[in-house]
């Protein structure tokens, strides 16, 4: 990493940022969902399930029109957070955060939903018989069983968010040293001659994050299913 330039360091660290950001502004929310899905049976479920999923499908070029619809300083809910808290995300790294939140939310949500899903109910019943209560069930059995399913998903939601283009530059368009992350330093640089070197090495980084990203989710995955087949045994 020696050989990276100083500019090129600053586009990695925005990216790093943006996307640490981005975690852990969905994990609330993706968790949420996810226990929804996994454990409640509600009217609109399939409707909630599709609508959670829908980033995925869509093309992110829309998803960053719908992001600005909505938190434009013209649009309702960007509005109220200028007005009332003098809060602009449009053009921001905090919008490009937010841009990679909503991309990344849904593979959260499933990975999540699959952890939670795994884990042995009997094993949450028999705890309950043994005198503990709802909050202290979750904390010592259904959260540890689950722990490296929800680790694989944040890691996931990580390589999700340092992949994002559509959304982030529709959003919050593409700023040199304020939304400018890898994906878009690459396709900016893409469009200047003589820049095949900078290009490959910022595509080398790209593809060295993500399959550290994924071979680290692939290994969560695979440890959260091992710990619970030790607990069944």
């Amino acid at each position: 990493m020696i050989w990276l330039s100083t500019v090129e360091w600053e586009i990695l660290l925005l990216s790093l940022k943006v996307s640490a950001v981005a975690i852990a502004a969905a994990l609330p929310a993706a968790f949420g969902l996810a226990w929804m899905l996994a454990r409640w049976t509600f009217p609109g479920k399939v409707l909630l399930d599709a609508l959670v999923h829908l980033p995925l499908v869509l093309p992110p070029v829309v998803t960053g029109w719908l992001l600005l619809m909505v938190f434009s300083p013209n649009a309702m809910v960007g509005g109220f957070l200028e007005r009332v808290f003098g809060i602009t995300i449009l053009f921001r790294w905090t919008g490009a955060a937010l841009a990679a939140a909503v991309m990344a939310l849904p593979l959260m949500v499933r990975a999540m939903r699959l952890s939670l899903e795994a884990v042995d109910r009997r094993l949450e019943g028999a705890a309950r018989t043994l005198g503990a209560g709802r909050w202290r069930t979750f904390a010592k059995v259904t959260l540890p069983l689950s722990a490296n399913g929800i680790l694989a998903a944040l890691v996931l939601g990580l390589a999700r968010s340092l992949g994002e283009f559509g959304a982030t530059v529709t959003f919050a368009s593409n700023i040199p040293g304020e939304t400018q992350t890898l994906p878009l330093a690459i396709y900016s640089a893409l469009q200047m001659p003589g820049s095949d070197i900078q290009v490959a090495r910022l595509a080398g980084i790209s593809v060295a994050l993500s399959l550290i990203a994924l071979v680290t989710s692939e290994w969560l995955a695979r440890r959260s299913g091992q710990h619970r087949g030790r607990h069944e045994l």
